[in-house]
């Protein structure tokens, strides 16, 4: 199984080391399922969790990345888009769109399609929903 995922579910992770954001982290740092993550998004995620914001995280950020690293495969998008007006949003469905992903996972839908190309874009909830039965959730 084939995923991207926002920064904002590596962000909850953090906040909530017992939430459904980080159960689904989890999934990908256990080798269960494969995050694809482009340059340009792996940059997000160490620029957004060394935000003065996130300070109190920085520690627990530094070992999630560490830790996902070696699990994540790198993809090069050969193609830009442009959908939406959120530049990060659009390197993200890129990264999607060459890693034929199954699922964006994100916490903010109301800035994805539903759909993009054939990667479902859902919330950790209903992702944890669909996949709850292959593994001990």
């Amino acid at each position: 199984m084939r995923v991207v995922l926002d920064t904002n579910i590596l962000i909850s992770a953090l906040w909530k080391p017992d939430g459904l954001e980080a159960q689904t982290v989890s999934l990908v740092r256990e080798g269960n399922i494969v995050a694809y993550v482009s340059t340009e998004l792996w940059d997000e995620y160490r620029e957004v969790l060394s935000r003065e914001k996130f300070h109190r995280l920085s520690e627990s950020a530094e070992k999630l990345l560490a830790a996902l690293c070696p699990r994540v495969i790198r993809v090069v998008p050969s193609e830009k888009v442009a959908w939406s007006v959120d530049e990060g949003d659009n390197r993200i469905l890129e990264c999607a769109g060459e890693a034929q992903a199954d699922y964006l996972i994100t916490g903010n839908l109301r800035h994805f399609p539903v759909v993009w190309k054939d990667t479902r874009i859902i919330n950790a909830r209903a992702f944890l929903g669909q996949v709850s039965s292959r593994f001990s959730i």
